[in-house]
């Protein structure tokens, strides 16, 4: 493999993490992201003296390619977990814990449920139903929204899972896929009439949490620093990393692939013998469309949405009154701008500790199909931001320091028939010596999804290029 040059398209986690098994494995790598900086949506930056992730802030600690890729680098001692994971449902009106028993929103414990007061009284006496109702019939796939609904009643589905499933993909419930974003809860209701059944048997076989461990883990300077890492390793192992280098084209040739960078005006080719795709599902089909058209087709109906944060950083003292936990959640039914609220300083004490007298604050804007939250200055989200904070927290001061990012076409929607669709596009990749794919667009958004995926697409291609050496032996 050591004359052999792989190419990665985009360097983001997937395509960092990609290119540093092909190096370590003996291949030449040369990386290409076309935007100014590498780590797509892990991006950290300081807000009044604390670092706080612009993007994603955590990966599962309970699912281990994250954390393997985290001790491969020699960090693994450095991790930092949550000091408190519990959080809340702003409910008619009200925060209110999100009951204990539940699984993505989906309830199990009844008793629970109805003592969290999320629901009114009418729904939570819906959901017991559940338990007596035939089955219910879904085919392949079906949305969240429909099967859900049909099982526990809309108020279950508006004021627990859209909330919980809103926060991972920003989508709509009437259009996301039930298979493809509650795995687990989908394949224990094929074999239970109940959904509540269902949920009770997956945290029923769930490991003791005592002994599980912390459920998510982020590093000091905030997890915007792991794609810095990967890419250091990725370095010494031989690999190279080009910014501000988009690829326009994508061609098969008799010996492998040719790219085309850069500027019509002024192109450059390179040639590959096997190329990783690692961007989104837009230009990943726009790059397959003249060689893998089937597979460009499919990766073409994967819609993303919008959504903005906005971190807040205040004074400990502007706070008249703090809610307990890491943060809440907001139901789209409530009305209200802000989607989400993560109080920073207090989910990660490490944050606390380096500025005691700050309070750092995330505000998240936007879901699928409501870009036009977003089409507005900065200083009109952080005045919705700031508004939101005034009514649960009674905060009157002005913040010390403030930012917004925008996360245009960053979040990959998981629509009924997603599964199959992924299916179709790796079946038509599969048809192409070298190629493979990564990312976030195929099964799951989560930073070891991710990594999974990478895993997956470097193992494609070492395969590839030891058959040919073997065939070019012999």
């Amino acid at each position: 493999m050591s004359t052999s040059h792989v190419v990665v398209v985009g360097a983001g986690i997937a395509g960092l993490a990609a290119a540093r098994i092909l190096a370590r494995g003996g291949a030449r790598v040369t990386v290409l992201e076309g935007s100014p900086r590498i780590g797509g949506k892990l991006q950290v930056s300081e807000i009044a003296g604390v670092p706080v992730d612009e993007g994603a802030e955590s990966m599962l600690a309970r699912r281990p390619e994250g954390l393997d890729l985290v001790r491969d680098l020699g960090r693994s001692g450095e991790l930092v977990h949550p000091g408190t994971t519990s959080s809340a449902i702003l409910s008619h009106g009200a925060l209110r814990r999100i009951p204990s028993g539940q699984v993505m929103g989906v309830p199990s414990d009844l008793r629970a449920l109805a003592g969290s007061h999320v629901l009114s009284a009418a729904g939570t006496a819906r959901v017991p139903l559940d338990l007596l109702l035939r089955e219910t019939p879904r085919g392949s796939d079906v949305s969240v929204a429909d099967y859900i609904g049909a099982r526990m009643g809309r108020e279950v589905v508006d004021r627990l899972v859209e909330p919980l499933l809103g926060g991972v993909y920003a989508g709509r419930v009437e259009e996301l896929s039930f298979e493809s974003t509650l795995p687990a809860v989908a394949a224990a209701a094929r074999s239970h009439r109940s959904l509540i059944a269902a949920v009770r048997g997956i945290r029923e076989s769930a490991p003791d949490p005592a002994r599980a461990g912390p459920v998510f883990a982020t590093l000091p300077g905030g997890l915007g620093t792991l794609p810095h890492l990967v890419a250091e390793d990725l370095a010494a192992a031989g690999g190279s990393v080009r910014t501000g280098t988009a690829v326009r084209e994508l061609r098969r040739t008799p010996e492998g692939w040719r790219l085309t960078l850069g500027s019509a005006r002024d192109p450059e080719r390179m040639d590959a013998d096997a190329v990783v795709l690692a961007v989104p599902a837009a230009p990943a089909a726009r790059l397959l469309d003249a060689d893998v058209p089937a597979a460009a087709r499919e990766l073409a109906r994967i819609d993303y949405a919008s959504m903005a944060i906005i971190t807040l950083a205040y004074s400990a003292t502007a706070f008249r009154r703090l809610p307990a936990g890491s943060g809440y959640l907001v139901p789209a039914v409530e009305g209200r701008e802000v989607k989400a609220v993560t109080f920073s300083s207090i989910k990660w004490p490490h944050l606390r500790d380096r500025e005691p007298g700050v309070i750092a604050v995330r505000c998240s804007i936007g879901r699928f199909r409501e870009e036009e939250a977003l089409q507005r200055g900065d200083e009109d989200l952080k005045a919705a931001a700031m508004t939101e904070l005034a009514a649960t927290c009674g905060v009157s001061e002005l913040p010390l320091e403030s930012r917004v990012t925008r996360w245009g076409g960053g979040l990959p929607q998981y629509n009924v028939g997603h599964a199959d669709r992924v299916a179709r596009v790796r079946a038509a990749v599969l048809q192409e010596p070298g190629l493979a794919v990564a990312g976030a667009a195929y099964d799951g958004l989560g930073i070891p999804a991710c990594i999974a995926s990478a895993r997956a697409a470097a193992a494609r291609v070492q395969e590839f290029l030891e058959s040919r050496a073997r065939a070019g032996r012999e």
